[in-house]
C-alpha cells in the first residue's frame, strides 16, 4: 500500500513540470523525422536491423555536423538525432570530438559544416543564452553565498518570473532533487553529491529543452559516483527531459543512457541501445572499449550454415556469427568473445560448441569472478571470467583445460589493429 502512495504522490508532483515541458514544446513546434541513411531516435517500432527505437520527436538534430580547428579534424560529419525524454550518452576517449559536438550543441562552438537544429529550428550560429539548454559541467560553480533555495530560484528569477511561479518552480525541483530538508543550507555545508543535485536542480528549473552534461561525476568519489548514476537515471526519468551526457567512462554509460554513440578520433563509430553496443559492437574499437572482450584476428573461410560463418582463428576453424558487416569467404576478420561467456573445464565439453585446447597462464581473484588467462595452441591469449557457478578443481599455472563457448556467444568483426590493454589504459588515462 505504501509503494502505490509513494507513486501516487511522485506522480503528482513530477506532472506539473511535464505540463510545463508539454506547453513549452507546442508553442515551438516539434522538428520532422530525419530521412536517408541518418540515425534517427524516432519510432518505437524495430528498425531494418531489428534494433528498437525510443518514441518521441527529435529535439537535437545533427545534421551532417564537421568541426575544424584548422587543419585538425574534431567531429567529422556527424549526422545522428536525439529523441525528446531520451537520455543520450556520447562516450569515448580524449580526443574523440565528444565534448566539441556537446559545444556546438551548448552554442560554444559553431559547426564548420552541416546544421544543428533545435526542435526543429536551425540554431548552428545562435549564441549559448539565446537556445533553451543549460549545461551542468563537472565543476558545478555554485554561488557559494547563496542558500540551496536562492541558487536554484537564480534562473526564474532572472526571467523575472513572478514571486509565486519561482516558489511553485523551485519546490517541485527540490523534491524531486530530495534536497528540501537542505534548502536554506550553502553549498559548502553540502556533500559533493548534494551539490551535484543542486546544479542539477538548478539547470532543470527553467525547463530547458535539453540538458546537456559534460563529466558531471568526475568530481566525486567511486562510492558516490556510482550512487550519483542512479539518482540521475531517476531525476531524468522523473522530470522527463532530454539528458545529453558526455562521458569516458563506459559503466556510466551502460549504467544510464536509453541510447550510446561511442565515438573514435572524430567520428561515430556506433550508435544503439547499450544492450546492442555491448553484444553486437560494430567495430573492434568499440568492442575493446565497451567493457572487456576476447578479440583474436583470423580468416572467414565460408559459411557453416544460414546462421552462422566458419572462422580460422586460435590455430582451429570454429563456427562463430556473422556480424552486420559483409565479409568475403578467405577475408580477414576478428573474432568476439566476451570473457563472461567462456566457459572453462577439465573434461572435453559435449554439444553444439566452439572449443580450443589452452594452458592456464595466470589466475587473479576479482571478487564475484575469478579472471583466468591462459593461450590457446597459437599462443593468442585467452580471458576467462569464472563465476562460482563454475566448479572447477583448483587450477594452477600450467595446467591444460578446454576452453569453450556457445556459437551465438561470438561474432565476427571486420578486420582491424586490435587494441592492447596498454593502449586502452592510455586511452582512459588521457581522458
Amino acid at each position: 500500500m505504501w509503494i502505490c502512495k509513494f507513486v501516487a504522490e511522485s506522480l503528482a508532483k513530477v506532472r506539473p513540470i511535464r505540463d510545463c515541458l508539454s506547453t513549452a514544446r507546442g508553442a515551438v513546434g516539434g522538428g520532422s523525422a530525419l530521412t536517408g541513411s541518418r540515425i534517427t531516435a524516432v519510432d518505437q517500432s524495430s528498425g531494418h536491423d531489428g534494433a528498437t527505437r525510443p518514441k518521441g520527436s527529435p529535439v537535437i538534430e545533427i545534421d551532417h555536423v564537421t568541426k575544424r580547428f584548422g587543419d585538425y579534424v574534431a567531429v567529422a560529419d556527424a549526422d545522428f538525432s536525439i529523441a525528446s525524454g531520451e537520455f543520450f550518452s556520447m562516450l569515448g576517449p580524449s580526443g574523440c570530438g565528444k565534448t566539441t559536438t556537446l559545444r556546438m550543441i551548448a552554442g560554444f562552438e559553431s559547426p564548420t559544416d552541416g546544421a544543428i537544429r533545435l526542435e526543429g529550428a536551425d540554431v548552428s550560429r545562435v549564441p549559448p543564452h539565446k537556445r533553451n539548454v543549460n549545461t551542468v559541467f563537472q565543476h558545478y560553480a555554485l554561488f557559494p553565498h547563496m542558500s540551496v533555495w536562492d541558487n536554484v530560484a537564480y534562473g526564474p528569477r532572472s526571467k523575472k518570473l513572478d514571486k509565486t511561479e519561482v516558489k511553485k518552480r523551485v519546490d517541485e525541483l527540490l523534491e524531486i532533487v530530495r534536497l528540501t530538508d537542505f534548502a536554506e543550507r550553502r553549498p559548502g555545508q553540502l556533500s559533493g553529491g548534494q551539490q551535484q543535485r543542486v546544479a542539477l536542480a538548478r539547470a532543470l528549473v527553467n525547463y530547458p529543452s535539453a540538458l546537456l552534461l559534460d563529466e558531471p561525476l568526475g568530481a566525486l568519489d567511486l562510492k558516490l559516483r556510482h550512487a550519483m548514476q542512479f539518482e540521475l537515471k531517476r531525476i531524468q526519468r522523473e522530470v522527463g527531459i532530454t539528458f545529453i551526457y558526455v562521458t569516458h567512462d563506459q559503466e556510466e554509460a551502460l549504467t544510464m543512457s536509453d541510447r550510446i554513440a561511442v565515438m573514435n578520433a572524430g567520428n561515430v563509430d556506433q550508435i544503439g541501445t547499450p544492450t546492442e553496443i555491448y553484444d553486437r559492437p560494430s567495430t573492434v574499437f568499440v568492442a575493446s572499449f565497451i567493457g572487456q572482450a576476447n578479440l583474436w584476428s583470423g580468416t572467414q573461410t565460408g559459411r557453416a550454415n544460414r546462421d552462422f560463418v566458419e572462422v580460422e582463428v586460435l590455430g582451429t576453424t570454429l563456427k562463430a556469427r556473422p556480424g552486420d558487416t559483409t565479409i568475403e569467404p578467405g577475408g580477414h576478420a576478428t573474432l568476439m568473445v566476451r570473457p563472461e561467456r567462456v566457459r572453462v573445464s577439465t573434461d572435453a565439453p559435449a554439444g553444439d560448441v566452439a572449443t580450443v585446447r589452452a594452458t592456464v597462464t595466470d589466475l587473479t581473484f576479482q571478487g564475484p569472478v575469478v579472471r583466468l588467462s591462459l593461450a590457446a595452441p597459437d599462443d593468442s591469449p585467452i580471458v576467462a571470467h569464472v563465476g562460482p557457478e563454475q566448479q572447477l578443481p583448483l587450477l594452477r599455472p600450467g595446467d591444460q583445460v578446454h576452453v569453450c563457448w556457445a556459437p551465438e556467444a561470438s561474432l565476427v568483426l571486420p578486420a582491424a589493429d586490435i587494441p592492447t590493454t596498454e593502449d586502452l589504459e592510455e586511452m582512459l588515462d588521457d581522458s
